[in-house]
C-alpha cells in the first residue's frame, strides 16, 4: 500500500518528467528540421520558412541563433495570455472549448481543495478509527487522513455531509455558467461564419426501391410530395468504389511523374529511368518522365469511361441521397421528423460536411446497423470484463503489503526501500496507461462497425466506450480488485459477516492508486503529449523514407487532431475521481 513517501517518489518523478519534456519540446520547436511538425499551419498558409532555403547547411537542421534560446520557455506566459477570439480563428471552436475544460477543473477543484484541507483532513486524522482496527486491516499512514479513520455514527460525519452538500452545489454552480458561456459562444461562432451547404442538408438514408422510378426520381418525387414549400435539390450516391480507386492511382503515377521531373530538372544532363515492373524493381528500364506521362494517360482514359459508366448503370446508385432545402428551417423539419409509417426506410439526419462523411458506412441497411450495434454491444462487455485481467494485475503491484502476509517469501526482495517505494509509487499507474494505450484504436474501429456515417459522430461513440470502460475497469475495477488485494489476509481470516464492513472501510484507502494514476496520466502525460514525440519521430522517418515531393512532405507533416475520443473520457475520469475521492460518501458499504 502507497504511503506518504511513495506518492512523494511518485510526485517527483512525475514531476521531472513534465519538465523534461517541456524543456525538450522548448527546444526541439526552435529547431528548423522540426518546424513542419510543431509549426504545420505556417506550411499550410504558405507564411513558413523552408529549412532548404537557408543559406547555412547546419541552420536548415539547428537553429544557430542563441538568443532564441535565452527565452526557451517563453512560450508558456504567450500561450497563457492569448485572447480566446484569436484562438477560435487559429485552432477552431473545439480546441477552445477543449481547453476551457482544464479551466473548469481548476474553478471547480481549487476551491474544493482548500475546503478539504481545513475541514475534512483534520476531522479524519483525528477521528482514530483505523488505529483499533490494526490487527484486520492494511493501511497506511495516509490513510488516516480519509473518510475510513471515523467511527461508525461519529458524530464527525456532519462534517463529510455538510461539504458534500456545499461540493455539489459549487460543482453545478461552475458547471451551469462554464455551459451558459460556451452555449453563447457556439451562438456567436455560428453566426459568424458563412453559411454552408451542409446547415440546408439533410442525409437520407434506405430509400426503398420503386419499380416505376429510378431513386432518384423517386427521391425527388417524395420530397417534392412531402416538402414542396421548401425543397430544393438533392444528389444520389453512386458507388464508384472502382473509380476511387483508379483516381488514387493516377495521384500515385503523378506524385512519381512530379518527382522524376524534379530530378531532371536538378540534373538536365542526364534523364532519369526506371523499370517497368512492380514499383520500379524488375522489367525493362526505360525513361521515366515517358513511362509516367503515358501510364498516367492511360489511366485518365479509363477514369472517364468508368465515370460515365457509373452515371449511366441504375445498380450503381446506392439507396442514399444528401436532400438540400432552400431554409434552414425546412431542413431542420426533416432532419428532426419521421418521413414514413414505416420507420425503417426514409431516415433522415443532419448531413455531416463533406470531410466529415464516413462514406464507407453510407449505404448500411437499417436491419443491419441494428444488428451491428446488438454485436458490438455484446463484445464490448466482453471486452470490459476481460480487461479485468490486467487491472487486477496492475493493483497487485499497488498493494505489496497484502501480497506479504500471503507470500512472506516476497518480503526480502518487495522491502528494498527504492524498489518498494517504484513499486507503489510510480509503477501501477504507469503499467495502467500502457494497457489503455490500444483501447481507443479497437473502440473506433468498433464503432466505424456499428455503422455511423460521420466522422465526428465515430468519434463520439468511440469516446463514450471509453469513457463507459473507463468507469467499469479503471474506475470500479481497480477499486473492487485493489480492494481484494489489499485486505486479501483479513478476508481470509474472519467471519465473513464481517467482510462487507472490511470493503467499506478500505475502499476510500484506494485514493492513494488513483493519485498516483493521475500524476502519470494527468501530469507527465499531458506534457508528453505537448512534446508530440509520435508526429515527430514519425515524420521523420517519412521525411526519410517516403518523401518524394513537396505533396509527400504536406502529407507526412499532417497535423491530424487533439484525439478527443480519448482526451475527453479521460478527463471525466479526472473529474469524477475528484469529486468521489473528495467528498468521500462511500459510506453504504460500510455497515
Amino acid at each position: 500500500m502507497a504511503t506518504l513517501g511513495d506518492i512523494a517518489v511518485s510526485g517527483v518523478i512525475n514531476v521531472l518528467s513534465a519538465f523534461v519534456f517541456l524543456l525538450a519540446f522548448a527546444f526541439l520547436r526552435l529547431q528548423p528540421i522540426n518546424s513542419r511538425v510543431y509549426f504545420p499551419k505556417w506550411y499550410l498558409n504558405g507564411t513558413g520558412q523552408n529549412p532548404k532555403n537557408l543559406r547555412s547547411t547546419i541552420s536548415k537542421f539547428v537553429n544557430l541563433n542563441h538568443r532564441t534560446y535565452s527565452q526557451l520557455l517563453s512560450w508558456m506566459p504567450e500561450a497563457l495570455r492569448m485572447p480566446e477570439s484569436e484562438l477560435i480563428n487559429h485552432a477552431g471552436l473545439d480546441s477552445v472549448v477543449y481547453l476551457r475544460i482544464y479551466l473548469v477543473g481548476l474553478k471547480i477543484f481549487v476551491p474544493l481543495a482548500v475546503l478539504a484541507c481545513a475541514i475534512l483532513i483534520p476531522v479524519n486524522a483525528t477521528g482514530g478509527t483505523l488505529v483499533n482496527l490494526k490487527k484486520e486491516l492494511v493501511f497506511s499512514d495516509i490513510d488516516k487522513l480519509s473518510i475510513s479513520n471515523v467511527q461508525s455514527g461519529s458524530q464527525r460525519f456532519w462534517a463529510h455531509l455538510l461539504m458534500a452538500y456545499v461540493f455539489s452545489a459549487w460543482t453545478c454552480f461552475v458547471l451551469y455558467t462554464e455551459y451558459d458561456k460556451i452555449a453563447s459562444m457556439r451562438l456567436h461562432f455560428l453566426a459568424s461564419q458563412r453559411r454552408r451547404a451542409d446547415q440546408f442538408t439533410v442525409l437520407v438514408r434506405n430509400v426503398p426501391p420503386d419499380t416505376d422510378e429510378t431513386i432518384s426520381e423517386h427521391v425527388d418525387h417524395f420530397f417534392r410530395v412531402n416538402h414542396p414549400d421548401h425543397y430544393l435539390t438533392h444528389q444520389v450516391v453512386y458507388n464508384a468504389n472502382k473509380l476511387a480507386k483508379l483516381v488514387k492511382k493516377k495521384e500515385k503515377l503523378k506524385n512519381w511523374l512530379d518527382y522524376y521531373q524534379i530530378k531532371y530538372s536538378r540534373h538536365p544532363e542526364k534523364r532519369p529511368t526506371t523499370k517497368e515492373g512492380f514499383l520500379g524493381l524488375w522489367g525493362e528500364r526505360v525513361d521515366a518522365i515517358d513511362f509516367y506521362t503515358a501510364e498516367i494517360d492511360t489511366l485518365v482514359q479509363k477514369i472517364a469511361e468508368e465515370r460515365e459508366r457509373v452515371l449511366k448503370d441504375p445498380e450503381a446508385i446506392m439507396p442514399v441521397a444528401f436532400v438540400s432545402f432552400n431554409t434552414r428551417w425546412g431542413a431542420a423539419v426533416c432532419a428532426q421528423t419521421q418521413q414514413s409509417k414505416n420507420p425503417t426506410i426514409w431516415l433522415t439526419e443532419w448531413a455531416p460536411e463533406p470531410r466529415d462523411v464516413y462514406w464507407s458506412n453510407l449505404a448500411i441497411p437499417f436491419v443491419a446497423i441494428a444488428i451491428r450495434k446488438l454485436v458490438m454491444g455484446v463484445t464490448l462487455f466482453f471486452l470490459v470484463f476481460f480487461f479485468m485481467i490486467p487491472i487486477a494485475a496492475v493493483q497487485s503491484l499497488a498493494n505489496l503489503d497484502g501480497i506479504e502476509k500471503v507470500a512472506p517469501f516476497l518480503k526480502s526482495i518487495i522491502e528494498v526501500k527504492i524498489i518498494k517505494s517504484f513499486l507503489q509509487g510510480f509503477l501501477p499507474g504507469l503499467a495502467l496507461k500502457i494497457f489503455l494505450i490500444i483501447l481507443p484504436t479497437i473502440l473506433m474501429i468498433m464503432s466505424k462497425i456499428e455503422g455511423y456515417a460521420a466522422t465526428s459522430i465515430l468519434e463520439r461513440r468511440a469516446a463514450a466506450k471509453y469513457y463507459y470502460f473507463m468507469l467499469v475497469n479503471v474506475f470500479l475495477g481497480s477499486i473492487i480488485t485493489g480492494t481484494a488485494f489489499q485486505q486479501l489476509h483479513a478476508f481470509l481470516h474472519q467471519s465473513p459477516t464481517q467482510i462487507p464492513k472490511t470493503i467499506g472501510v478500505s475502499i476510500p484507502m484506494k485514493a492513494t492508486f488513483f493519485i498516483t494514476y493521475i500524476m502519470v496520466d494527468g501530469w507527465a502525460g499531458i506534457a508528453g503529449e505537448i512534446l508530440r514525440l509520435k508526429p515527430l519521430i514519425i515524420f521523420h522517418l517519412k521525411n526519410m523514407f517516403l518523401v518524394k515531393t513537396e505533396k509527400d512532405r504536406e502529407n507526412a507533416m499532417d497535423p491530424g487532431s487533439v484525439g478527443f475520443p480519448e482526451a475527453l473520457p479521460q478527463l471525466q475520469l479526472y473529474f469524477l475521481l475528484g469529486l468521489v475521492l473528495s467528498m468521500c460518501i462511500i459510506r453504504s458499504m460500510r455497515v
